[in-house]
């Protein structure tokens, strides 16, 4: 187990109280906004790591979380219901899933490729939605109806629940085995009769409930939505899971916790950076360039060791 993205959390968490105290600023309120900023990036980088543990990779993640999240809204508005948005959430979030893996699957591409034309098809299908059934900018719910559910206890519990079934599949079943071999070397994997096609498909269905969990409590935090919403969510889980210490190639050292670690470490990044006052962008520069060399040094003692593809 490799301790040093836990450890990297815990310092950062350390600088964070410290930091907060000296500045007279209301650490509580705070650990609040870190905890919203954080639970929906890391429900859908734990799904995403079934696919990432393949050594590939879905761009459209952000796109498929705002798509999801505006068609339970939307579905919530005609019936008043809580649980058919969630069930509309989730549906929708699988079937743009599986539709990116069989897409790749028959026509025999990579799956980044599908995904980023995807990327493009979700976003104009969030442009059609927002035109289509909100006020031209917007697509909203009463926030009275989900004040029951906007609790940090709420979002907690759901997290630790999708990650336990997400850790027990990944560490407890064959299927994790196969996509940790898959992963390591894909060729050994289909010499052994392993069907990538299919560990695939059932990834990327995994990765989708992921998706709709994450796009049901996106709602629950922010009912008012727009065409930005979740927009980040795609490179956000990329970061994550480096933050996490994930290799981006795969395989046997994926690790579910990785998810978890690296949302909330790059959240607490950033609300340090914002006590500093630095702007968004000076944020995005200093995550990108940490990204950067997280990769490297992650890579840089694996490259001898990686098996042929």
């Amino acid at each position: 187990m490799n301790f040093a993205p836990i450890f990297g959390l815990i310092a950062l968490s350390m600088m964070f109280f410290v930091i907060g105290s000296l500045r007279n600023i209301n650490v509580l309120f705070g650990l609040k906004a870190i905890l919203n900023q954080s639970v929906v990036v890391a429900i859908v980088a734990t799904g995403a790591i079934f696919i990432y543990s393949l050594g590939s990779f879905d761009i459209s993640l952000g796109a498929s979380v705002t798509v999801s999240a505006l068609l339970g809204a939307i579905t919530f508005n005609a019936t008043n219901s809580i649980l058919l948005m969630f069930l509309v959430c989730i549906l929708v979030a699988v079937s743009i899933a599986l539709f990116n893996s069989v897409l790749a699957s028959i026509f025999n591409l990579p799956v980044f490729v599908t995904t980023i034309a995807m990327l493009s098809v979700l976003n104009a299908i969030v442009l059609l939605l927002i035109s289509v059934n909100g006020t031209g900018s917007t697509v909203s719910i009463s926030a009275s109806s989900v004040q029951n559910l906007n609790t940090e206890w709420f979002k907690i519990a759901t997290l630790m629940v999708f990650a336990g079934l997400c850790t027990f599949l990944f560490n407890f079943t064959r299927l994790g085995r196969m996509q940790k071999f898959i992963g390591g070397n894909p060729i050994c994997a289909r010499l052994t009769g392993i069907s990538s096609k299919k560990i695939s498909i059932i990834s990327f269905a995994l990765s989708g409930l992921g998706v709709g969990i994450g796009a049901f409590l996106l709602i629950v935090y922010a009912p008012t939505l727009t065409r930005n919403s979740a927009s980040s969510v795609g490179m956000d889980v990329i970061i994550a899971i480096v933050f996490g210490g994930m290799p981006i190639s795969g395989g046997a050292r994926s690790k579910i916790y990785s998810a978890i670690v690296g949302s909330f470490s790059m959240t607490f990044l950033s609300q340090i950076m914002v006590m500093f006052n630095m702007n968004s962008g000076i944020n995005q520069i200093v995550k990108a360039i940490i990204f950067i060399l997280v990769v490297y040094l992650a890579t840089s003692n694996q490259r001898r060791k990686i098996l042929p593809r």
